[in-house]
């Protein structure tokens, strides 16, 4: 449950009244969607709702049998959310602006590859063809909702595409049960088999952006004592 002091309002106004909740600003953007699995109680703050929240006035239950015929807060939330605005003060959308934006650059860093060398870009990369291609990250919509527009428009500015690879490892015996989990955190294992100098091999699906990641982490496990190549 987010603070008070962290809560944003969301507002309706129907048939000449005003209802306000104090909600999670991500929580309350990801109610929003579809498919979504938040649970009320988690995008609210407190359980209440106003007729102003910056005051503390609750809203009457009359006037919210009135517009919503009932006067449960946790059914009158999802209307407001759907059908209301989210209010925000500039700071607090400028840092969701902010948040939003990183999580969108990690996931196109973690995914995407160059692919005239099928190396994954850096970060900073990233950032900047976003600034060049003066992208727009909406602080309301999820990162999946957004990502694909915004690796449409910075590819005028850097080669880059979505792909996963699959990377052939081969580790000693000792170190196999340490770096499963490991291996298995990075991607999704698609084939594994002992050998009979008691060695672990394995085929392994993870996303293109974390090959690097993925490299040192098991050298860092196996002490370098490792084999991998990349499976076209």
């Amino acid at each position: 449950m987010v603070s008070l002091e962290d809560a944003v309002i969301a507002r309706l106004e129907s048939h000449g009244e005003r209802f306000e909740i104090l909600v999670d600003p991500d929580l309350a953007a990801e109610f929003r969607r579809e498919d979504s699995d938040v649970s009320v109680e988690d995008v609210l703050a407190v359980q209440e709702v106003f007729r102003d929240a910056r005051k503390g006035d609750k809203a009457s239950e009359e006037a919210m049998r009135k517009v919503f015929e009932t006067s449960d807060p946790l059914e009158v939330t999802p209307i407001i959310l759907q059908k209301g605005t989210i209010q925000l003060t500039a700071q607090q959308r400028r840092q969701m602006i902010e948040d939003k934006h990183k999580k969108i650059v990690s996931k196109i860093a973690r995914e995407g590859i160059n692919p005239q060398t099928g190396l994954p870009h850096p970060p900073k990369r990233i950032e900047r063809a976003m600034e060049e291609a003066k992208v727009h990250v909406d602080p309301f919509k999820t990162v999946d909702e957004q990502v694909n527009i915004i690796l449409k428009a910075i590819r005028t500015k850097i080669p880059i595409k979505f792909e996963k690879v699959k990377v052939a490892i081969k580790i000693p015996g000792e170190k196999a049960g340490s770096a499963y989990g490991v291996i298995s955190s990075f991607g999704k294992i698609k084939n594994e088999e002992w050998q009979s100098d008691g060695s672990w091999i394995a085929v392994v699906e993870i996303p293109g952006g974390l090959q690097d990641s993925f490299y040192q982490k098991l050298s860092e496990l196996t002490g370098g004592n490792l084999e991998t190549r990349i499976i076209k």
